[in-house]
């Protein structure tokens, strides 16, 4: 039956657009259109589709198609921004030829396509391996302040971390994100704990032990400032000394727990030489079960969508293949499970 009226004499007795976005698994928009994903950005309810979307309690699915110009807009990326931090997930678009002659990224997915991550994207929220397993997972950057306006950091995105999280809590596990400062939206469904600098980011991950997985994706300030200023420093035409001490390290501090050390430790190694020799040397010191080694010597990591990762382990050296952080997230998660189940 093809629904079209929000108000129907005949459905709304039973209040037919509630109970319409009750009734599915998920709720597949295709096409979407530049119009739709407004209304859906800004919870416009002015139609029967549109009121379906913002009253339902299901996962959310867009396959947008637009031209490339109304793709790349401003105001249509703002709202693909708001609607991705709102846990909706996106199916395309495509580059290619479009109905009005232009060619470029707006192009519909094939309905094959949407139709296979349609189904894929089913069996993934009936499937919870991990159902009764807890996760910490820590991301981003780490602040040390040297006066109340200036600090020492690092270009970490976070990107890495935040996927993590997601991709272990989509497959059940109860997980905490302990977050430093990003620029990047939460992901949906995770318990989401800010921090600044690295004694934070270690004494969050400290309150939430015991748990059985714990992955150290932050790239934590290895220094802090021991002198830190308690008021903004002013320019006196004269050299200043700043003086540095090591922060703790979160990774070592946790993998060499004699209790309530989790059952599984990841470690990050990022290297600008020598990567799988440091790696393996970090994995033997910090005490941690798997490394994930990436060189960022070239700058094509930090900040960036993609990642290219060396897994090692006391009984594993892999090289994993350029992927997304996405789906480097799902396939360490993978690991995970394999390792529990």
């Amino acid at each position: 039956k093809v629904y079209t009226d929000l108000f129907n004499l005949n459905d709304e007795h039973e209040m037919g657009h509630i109970k319409l976005s009750r009734s599915a698994d998920v709720i597949l928009v295709a096409p979407a259109t530049a119009n739709i994903i407004s209304k859906i950005a800004y919870g416009i309810s002015d139609d029967l589709a549109s009121t379906i979307l913002m009253a339902t309690n299901k996962p959310v699915l867009l396959a947008p198609a637009m031209n490339v110009r109304m793709w790349l807009n401003n105001a249509t990326q703002r709202n693909i921004n708001t609607l991705r931090s709102d846990g909706i997930n996106l199916i395309g678009p495509d580059i290619g030829s479009m109905a009005c002659g232009e060619y470029g990224e707006g192009r519909m997915s094939e309905p094959s396509e949407i139709i296979k991550y349609t189904i894929d994207f089913i069996e993934k929220i009936n499937f919870s391996p991990l159902n009764n397993y807890s996760a910490l997972i820590t991301s981003g950057p780490t602040r040390e302040m040297i006066d109340p306006v200036r600090y020492i950091s690092n270009e970490s995105s976070g990107k890495q971390g935040h996927a993590i999280a997601k991709a272990i809590f989509d497959l059940g596990a109860k997980t905490t994100l302990i977050s430093g400062p990003t620029s990047i939206p939460d992901p949906v469904g995770p318990e989401i704990v800010k921090v600044k600098s690295a004694t934070e980011m270690f004494d969050a991950c400290e309150s939430l032990l015991p748990t059985d997985i714990a992955v150290c994706a932050a790239a934590v300030g290895d220094y802090k400032i021991s002198n830190a200023s308690p008021e903004k420093i002013k320019k006196s035409g004269s050299k200043i000394l700043i003086e540095l001490e090591e922060n703790p390290d979160v990774l070592s501090r946790i993998s060499k727990r004699n209790s309530q050390r989790p059952r599984l430790v990841i470690g990050f190694a990022a290297e600008t030489e020598n990567l799988i020799s440091n790696a393996e040397k970090k994995l033997k010191e910090k005490g941690c079960d798997w490394i994930l080694a990436n060189d960022i010597s070239n700058g094509e990591i930090i900040g960036q969508d993609k990642n290219k990762v060396h897994f090692i382990s006391l009984g594993e050296k892999s090289e994993w293949d350029t992927m997304s952080k996405n789906e480097v997230a799902k396939k360490l998660s993978d690991k995970i499970v394999n390792y529990f189940v």
